[in-house]
This record gives C-alpha cells, structure tokens and sequence, in this order.
C-alpha cells in the first residue's frame, strides 16, 4: 500500500522543520550523486561530465551515445533503489542535478520538459516508498564554484561575473518551482550546490534573487541554502530569509586517504565537534534549522593494504560524527549512495561488464591520482612536488597562498589546473576509447551494471545509517 501523501509541505517552525500538523521532522537520507550529476570519481571518467560526454559522442555517434546514457539514467536509479533506500528506515533523498540536463548553452532560454520528467522519475518513485525528495541544482553554468563538480571545465568560479549566467539559473528555478508546487512529497529545494563566491557579497544576492523568484510561483516549499566555500563558510551572512534551512557539508579529512587515521581519541573528537561548531554557529546564533547536506569518508577497496582496518576506522568515525548531529538534533544526508566502489552504500559488482571492461583505466587513474576526492599520491608525489616546490620559490610569501580559497593552498590549485583538468581532460579520449565499436547490447549490459540488483551493498556504512535513521525522526 502507497504510503499517504502529506497534507501540506513541510515547513520551518523556529529550529525545526515541521509536517502539516506542526510535528518536527529528521530528515535523514543519502543522495542520487552520479546519477543526473555524474562525477569522475563516482563513474570512472577522468575530469569534467562534458567533456567526458563529448568524447563518448565522438566515438560511439549519436544513436549509440543518446541509447548508452538513456539505458544509464534508467538503470542507476529505480523503483528497486528507492524501496531499498526506505528500508534503511531513511525518509529523504537529495537528488543532484546537472544544469546542462534543462539547458543547452547555444539556446539557453528554453528549458527542456525531458529533464523535468527525468527528475520526476525520481521523486515518483521515491514518494512511492514514502520517500521526500530535495531537488538540489549541482552544476552552474561557467562554475559557482572551482571544482570538477560544477562542470564547469576551468578552475574559475565564472557565474559570479556574468549577469546573463544569473538570469538563466533564476530562470530555471522558477520553471522547477513552477512544475513542483503543491507536490508535498518534494522537501524543498537546494538551489546552489558548493557556492564558491570570492567576494562573500554575490551569493547573499543571488540567494535574495532566487528565493523571491521561486516565492512568486511557490510560496511554500523550503528553500535549503549551502553557505559559502564550499558549504563550510557563513561568515559574511548577516540575514535569515523565511522558510529557509541553511546547509553545512561536514567533512572529515580523517576519512580519506591523505588524513590521519581515526582512531577515536579525545583530540580527535574535540577536532570534530569543533569543526562542526563551526559551521553552524551562523545558525544557531539565529535560531534557524541545520541541515548537514554531506558528509562521509571514502572506503578502501579489497585490492588495498590494511582495507578491513582502515574501513572500520572510517565506519567509526562515521558513527561519531552521527552522535554529534544527534545531540542537536539535525537533519543530514550522506554522500553518497551508489558508485562505482570508493564512497557509495551500493557500488557496482568487480564482475560486472562496466568494472570489468575500464579495470586497467581505472588502475592507472588511481596510479595518477586525477581524481581529487580521496586520491592517494605515493606514486606521483615526485612529479608535482618540483613544480609546487618552483612557485613556492618565485612567487613572495604574502601572495603563495592568496588565492581563493586559500584553504587549498599553491598545491591545490596547482593540482585543479595540471591533474583535474588538463591531464583528466585530454585522458578523457582514453576512457572512451574502450567503448568504441560496442553494439547496443553491450552498451546495454555496460549500463546495467549500476542496476541495484547487479551492485554490491556496503552493509558495513548502511547498518550504521539504519541504526541510526530508524531512531525517532518526528516528535
């Protein structure tokens, strides 16, 4: 029996979101990442999606590529994965989203109805399940911010220069809120993934812009708004707007490869509540909501040295950073839930035709360390060291590190520039060239491996999640 659909849309209420008879609602979930947003990391291609989508064009032709993407989007997400999702006793699932599904660059202005019934698959099937949704725009046109995520191509956060940029997102928005109005199984909407905004000013005003847009044609889904730098940064926000929850992403860099290993001492744990106290000190300062939008470390696989001991000290710094957010009592989705075996709570089986034919790519791009989520460089470090070691040397020490975000230093953005983007957009002819002269079939089993029913599940990362999503969520 299909769940009853809620009376109302959920609503902010003081520190809470609230259902329409005033009850506090958790969300808890994870979110569809790689699906209508893909990622290097979570799909095997080096560098940028379209980049990625224009070398897999070139060799397959139209016909193939329009065939091999559509049996992808169909397959990554079902009916299956949502029902799996609810029997974690999980209530919402984000769904990423690349702008470039609604909008092509050479005719910006029309919105394409194929992209809003690609979305409404997912939030059909996940209502079906009594699953929310939040509709999260992951990519924006020029970046709005300077990673790979934004598909943005370059290492520039553009969007924040170009009003026409602007005007199409809002635009977009407007048409989303439009066709979601009234449907109380969609949670709300994350307009901007990640904002990026150099100068601290632009993105108060397009979240002043976007959200008076959206209020005009939807006055009552929530909006969920990601502070600046990556999510991490509220310090220039000086107002609360209405029926607003505002977002953190709260990694930890004791869950990935460069970190030191968790091991649960009081300095490390301190390190993690301040950390997060951070973060959210713009909210509870202001009495509004907190939604924690990612978090997570990446797991060893099999092949790895010491992979069992590693992924337990990941699982338990996992599990405390879920004891921190149940103190205060917030809403969080995790990143991620299905990939090809790095991060996701499913991943796509080592047997399976995709795993199997991109197995020595995938070998050497670990080798390289293209990927900058969770790379480890013990077999690069020397070629890059002699080039940070040459800027550190030519440039003054006042400017090294100035420029934004500073946090990455001359090294991360040395890495953007040559790994992420130069070296990952030139291999990305090589990681199609393995799909070259595949029939329809073959390209059909190659998508199927992200079927559910084809993909391991990491019991390990989800019976933490239903240990802790099964708790009391609404009160």
């Amino acid at each position: 029996m299909a769940p009853p659909t809620p009376k109302s849309c959920l609503r902010v209420q003081g520190t809470d979101i609230v259902d329409a008879d005033g009850k506090r609602v958790i969300l808890k979930g994870t979110a569809t990442g790689g699906h209508t947003n893909m990622e290097n990391f979570i799909t095997g291609y080096p560098g940028h999606e379209t980049e990625m989508r224009a070398a897999m064009l070139e060799v397959l032709g139209q016909e193939k590529y329009d065939f091999f993407f559509d049996k992808f989007l169909e397959y990554f997400f079902t009916s299956s994965d949502a029902k799996f999702l609810a029997s974690l006793g999980l209530n919402c699932i984000r769904i990423p989203i690349n702008h470039r599904h609604f909008i092509d660059n050479l005719n910006p202005s029309v919105i394409r109805p194929e992209a809003l019934k690609l979305i409404d698959r997912i939030v059909e099937a996940c209502a079906a399940e009594g699953l929310y949704t939040i509709i999260d725009m992951h990519t924006f046109p020029g970046g709005q911010n300077q990673g790979w995520h934004s598909d943005s191509g370059i290492h520039k956060a553009l969007f924040w220069d170009f009003k026409d940029l602007q005007d199409r997102m809002v635009n977009l928005w407007v048409e989303i809120a439009k066709h979601y109005r009234g449907n109380t199984w969609v949670a709300g909407y994350n307009p901007m993934n990640e904002p990026a905004d150099p100068d601290h000013v632009n993105l108060q005003a397009f979240y002043h812009r976007v959200e008076k847009a959206i209020r005009e044609v939807d006055p009552d889904h929530i909006l969920f708004l990601d502070g600046n730098t990556y999510a991490m940064d509220f310090s220039a926000f000086k107002e609360v707007l209405p029926n607003c929850v505002y977002a953190i992403h709260d990694y930890a860099t004791m869950g990935f490869p460069m970190g030191e290993p968790y091991v649960g001492t009081p300095e490390q744990n301190d390190h993690l509540q301040k950390s997060y106290e951070r973060k959210v000190e713009f909210m509870k300062s202001h009495g509004v909501p907190i939604w924690n939008g990612e978090f997570g470390p990446v797991y060893a696989s099999a092949s790895d040295e010491d992979h069992d001991k590693i992924n337990t000290q990941r699982y338990n710094l996992l599990g405390h950073q879920l004891t921190i957010y149940k103190k205060d009592q917030i809403s969080w989705s995790i990143w991620l839930y299905k990939d090809i075996g790095f991060q996701g709570m499913v991943h796509a089986a080592p047997a399976s035709p995709y795993m199997t034919l991109l197995a020595p790519f995938l070998a050497k791009k670990k080798r390289l360390g293209l990927d900058k989520w969770g790379r480890d460089d013990r077999h690069v470090a020397h070629v890059y060291a002699p080039v940070i070691e040459h800027f550190r040397a030519e440039i003054p020490p006042a400017f090294v590190d100035r420029r934004y975000p500073p946090q990455w230093k001359i090294e991360g953005h040395i890495h953007r520039v040559l790994r992420e983007t130069l070296f990952s957009e030139i291999l990305c002819w090589e990681y199609a060239s393995y799909f070259a002269d595949k029939t329809l079939d073959e390209l059909d089993a190659l998508a199927a491996s992200f079927r559910l029913e084809n993909c391991v599940r990491r019991d390990g990362l989800n019976d933490i999640l239903r240990r802790d999503a099964v708790e009391k969520s609404s009160g």
